[in-house]
């Protein structure tokens, strides 16, 4: 399989749309190059060409009719590839995925990830110091430099591929922590209380699951000597509660806090009443249920 891409300097979505295809593909020859004649006889061409389209290989993004996302934004190279191959670059990336989750952890690049590339190759968004696509870019070689543009752009490309991995191991975490909160969320007695048995993201699941009765969470800490009673907040990113904490709990700690708490292994409540903690999970969820109890 011949697979091209223009020569000369690069940019952030053609780098990374190599990385993606030379997972999803495996081993293929490349090439970097603006002749018309090669181009033509490729089997796979993207970000040059001035054509898109897809049931011929040709992925260029850069004709007055572009293709855009749903949304209307426009496509880079990148956006256009992980669309078409992201999916079966997934299992290369993450060895032993769980099908189930192939979709949510493409998606979450695509929005998170790869979204991001298509707006500051085409514009849309400004790019700061520091942006993912101007790292790429500081690749392509100084004036005085003796790399070629073509070393230089598979030396970008190894980076890109350890950015890649390590954006898609950390999507797919976050799924796998999804399904672990939403498994327990359909097991528990109470919607309103769930007992998780490892400290993991639970945010989206909360939010995006619609677990609407959810008022705490229980969870240990790293090394499961602690157990956490932590309240919901009302929606993403704040720092309010759905049922706060007592006020009397708040700001104790140790003895003190377990007598007015009433168990007999309390660690702490924090004193904006989000959270609280015992050192076994029996007690962590007494105190979810006295706070109910207290809230009624």
């Amino acid at each position: 399989m011949k697979v091209i891409t223009h020569s000369g300097t690069f940019h952030a979505d053609d780098v990374f749309a190599f990385s993606v295809l030379r997972e999803a593909l495996g081993a293929f020859d490349f090439a970097r190059t603006r002749d018309t004649a090669l181009i033509e006889a490729a089997d796979l061409v993207f970000d040059v060409g001035g054509i898109y389209d897809v049931a011929r290989g040709r992925y260029d993004h850069h004709m007055r009719d572009l293709p855009r996302r749903p949304d209307g934004t426009p496509y880079s190279s990148v956006g256009l590839i992980w669309r078409d191959f992201g999916r079966n670059t997934l299992p290369k990336l993450i060895p032993g995925i769980d099908e189930d989750l192939l979709d949510a952890v493409w998606q979450d690049i695509d929005l998170g990830f790869i979204l991001a590339i298509d707006q500051a190759d085409n514009g849309v968004a400004s790019v700061s110091q520091g942006h993912l696509s101007l790292l790429i870019e500081a690749f392509n070689p100084t004036w005085v430099s003796d790399q070629s543009y073509d070393d230089a752009f598979l030396e970008a490309a190894d980076f890109a591929r350890g950015i890649l991995v390590r954006a898609c191991r950390q999507a797919h975490a976050e799924a796998e922590a999804q399904s672990i909160v939403l498994s327990a969320a359909r097991k528990a007695r109470d919607p309103r209380v769930i007992v998780l048995n490892n400290k993991l993201p639970w945010e989206k699941a909360v939010f995006e699951g619609g677990l609407r009765d959810l008022l705490f969470i229980i969870y240990p800490n790293e090394d499961s000597t602690s157990w956490y009673c932590r309240t919901i907040p009302p929606e993403p990113n704040s720092f309010g509660q759905r049922l706060p904490l007592p006020e009397a709990w708040r700001g104790l700690q140790e003895e003190e806090f377990s007598r007015v708490a009433g168990i007999t292994d309390g660690v702490f409540c924090h004193p904006s009443g989000f959270i609280c903690g015992a050192r076994s999970q029996e007690s962590a969820v007494r105190l979810a249920e006295k706070a109910i109890a207290a809230g009624q």
